[in-house]
């Protein structure tokens, strides 16, 4: 579903960040470890068309990415990948649903609140759904980012450090809410951290050096 080959990105005046090459099928999950520095957010940015690929290449569902760009790179994320930020990046301005349904529409897809409202009672947050997103605890936020990557069904869903911030309880719930979301969507599910506790969660693990 996604692979990568020979990947490398190297910053101007920094090291060249070499990435392993690997394959992650749908409704599989892939733990991305190393420690700060090694390249962690890198990698998922460049899984997820943040970072044009300086070389080798990323195939999502058949197409590699590295040869999109502008618009037609934009509407692709828009419809197979889905992103958990380690900072949500709500738009404070909209409600709960609001903020939900504007990942539809960046995708270019037609918002359908009754979809949106379904994933959130899914997520047991429904009854904050007309609520600003101040209102929310943090575990509260993490739900909805949740359930604004996977709206759309993406192929994909990239986590970067959801759980680092977590007390125990709550990074067990995280962890089970992403599992079961990108099964029911039957999205590869790709998790980058630092979180050592995740480390025998999770079957199949990359550690960067």
């Amino acid at each position: 579903m996604i692979s990568t080959e020979q990947l490398k990105y190297n910053y101007p005046g920094g090291p060249s960040l070499v990435f392993p090459d690997f394959r992650c099928e749908s409704k599989d999950v892939i733990l991305i470890l190393g420690t700060s520095g090694v390249g962690k957010t890198t990698l998922l940015h460049l899984l997820g068309g943040i970072l044009t690929t300086q070389q080798g290449s990323v195939n999502i569902g058949g197409t590699e990415i590295n040869t999109l760009s502008g618009a037609d790179l934009d509407k692709f994320r828009g419809k197979n990948i889905g992103i958990v930020f380690q900072q949500n990046h709500f738009v404070n301005a909209l409600t709960v649903i609001e903020n939900v349904m504007l990942a539809q529409s960046l995708a270019g897809n037609k918002t359908d609140r009754n979809k949106a409202l379904a994933l959130l009672n899914r997520l047991n947050i429904g009854n904050k759904a007309n609520k600003g997103i101040r209102d929310l605890s943090q575990g509260e936020k993490q739900r909805v980012a949740i359930a604004r990557a996977i709206i759309n069904q993406p192929k994909l869903i990239l986590a970067d450090e959801p759980t680092s911030a977590l007390d125990d309880i709550n990074c067990d719930e995280v962890l089970l809410l992403l599992e079961e979301q990108a099964k029911q969507a039957g999205s590869a599910l790709i998790i980058v951290t630092h979180d050592t506790r995740l480390k025998d969660k999770i079957e199949h693990r990359i550690i960067l050096q």
